[in-house]
Formats: C-alpha cells, sequence, structure tokens
C-alpha cells in the first residue's frame, strides 16, 4: 500500500510507502525489526571483508561498498518509509546484481568483457518479463517476482559451471537455495499479518545479508583457486 504525503503526486518522492506487517504508521521507528535486522548486511560485508582483505581485487572490494550500500539503503527504507527511500533500498541491490553478473559471465564462464556487457544489458528485460509473467500468474508475490529471475540466473550460472568448475557451481546453487528461501519469507510477510503481527520481512535481511556475503566469498575463492 502507498499513502502519499502531503501533495499527493505520484511523482512526489516524499510519499510514504507501507508495505510491511510490521509498519502501523510513519513514525520513524514503526518497523523496528526490519530497520536493526539490516544490520545483517555491515555484519556481512566486516566479516567477509576480513576473511579477503589480504587478497581482495577491485571487484570483491566494489561489491563489499555496494552490500555496506544496500544495509544503508534499506535501513532508510524502514525508517523514513517515502519513496526516495524506496529508490536508496533498491538502486544499490539492482547494481550488485548487475555488477556480480559482469563479473560472474567474465571470470567465472570465461567469457571475454563484451560478453560481460551483453549479459548486463540484456538482464533487465530478461527479469521485466519473467517477472511479468510469474505476477500475471500469481497475482504479485509481495515484489518478490521481480528477485526470481535473478536466482533463476544464479541457479543456472551454478549448472553451468558444475561439470567443470564443482566447488564454484556447487556454491552458486547455494546461494540460489538461499534466496529461494529468503524470496518464500519475503512473499509471504503480508499474508500472515493477521497470525503474526511483526511480519517476517525481517527474516529476509538476515538470509539475504549471508546470502549475499556468500556470494562474494563464492567469487573470491573462485578467483583464487581456477580451475575449481
Amino acid at each position: 500500500m502507498v499513502r502519499h504525503s502531503r501533495m499527493g503526486n505520484n511523482m512526489d518522492w516524499s510519499a510514504q510507502i507501507d508495505n510491511y506487517c510490521e509498519r502501523t504508521d510513519f513514525s520513524f521507528w514503526s518497523e523496528p525489526a526490519n530497520a536493526v535486522t539490516n544490520a545483517a548486511f555491515l555484519i556481512a560485508a566486516v566479516v567477509v571483508w576480513r576473511m579477503v582483505r589480504d587478497r581482495a581485487d577491485p571487484g570483491a572490494r566494489l561489491l563489499l561498498v555496494i552490500l555496506t550500500a544496500i544495509g544503508v539503503g534499506s535501513f532508510m527504507f524502514h525508517t523514513f518509509a517515502t519513496r526516495w527511500a524506496s529508490a536508496a533500498d533498491v538502486l544499490p541491490i539492482l547494481l550488485f546484481i548487475l555488477v556480480y553478473l559482469w563479473l560472474a559471465t567474465v571470470r567465472m564462464l570465461d567469457l571475454p568483457r563484451w560478453a560481460g556487457f551483453v549479459a548486463v544489458a540484456l538482464f533487465l528485460p530478461f527479469s521485466a518479463v519473467i517477472a511479468s509473467g510469474i505476477a500475471a500468474v500469481t497475482g504479485g508475490l509481495n515484489g518478490s517476482e521481480g528477485y526470481i529471475p535473478t536466482a533463476l540466473l544464479i541457479a543456472g550460472y551454478g549448472l553451468w559451471l558444475l561439470p567443470g568448475k564443482p566447488r564454484t557451481g556447487r556454491g552458486l546453487l547455494i546461494g540460489a537455495a538461499v534466496l529461494a528461501v529468503s524470496l518464500i519469507v519475503r512473499s509471504l510477510d503480508p499474508a500472515i499479518c493477521a497470525v503474526v503481527p511483526l511480519g517476517v520481512h525481517w527474516l529476509w535481511h538476515i538470509l539475504n545479508g549471508i546470502m549475499l556475503g556468500w556470494m562474494i566469498l563464492i567469487l573470491d575463492r573462485h578467483d583464487r583457486s581456477r580451475p575449481c
């Protein structure tokens, strides 16, 4: 549900958004669990940095910076709950996906750089088609349909790599499985408000913090031990 503040204009970036069970009004701390659990992204970034800092290349470093931005942006969304805060939440996630997709295509699949750019360019139309098809069948999954194409891509890359680079392939498949579970949790949040007023969106944050940190580690380990 979108509630507009002041102007009620569709282009009003201060329009307020109420999408989650936990929020009961538009005060700053109306979603304490959803807000605080964004620390999972920051903790994951710190833990992974400590694990790879002696060897992290620019790609892994960039992903860690974006992971930190995801945590900050999501915290802003679950506190300010406005359209501009929603953009601060969504854009770092999209950037992480695109950067990782390029790195995975070039480094894991050993394809030329131009192929990485092609993969990035095709991601948005691919995602739009898949998400639209899922929404048409299900009626929508609380926005989770927009992330399902990413889970499919991770699983697809994992299956592609499994025969020749099994460790990397298995790692990606584990990442896809964790994302699938977190998407189920995210989709259930509005449906269980009457039973669980707190909702379960906070668990989406924890699972995704783990998953994104894991994905960076898979990339790092792949680069250190080719062929995997």
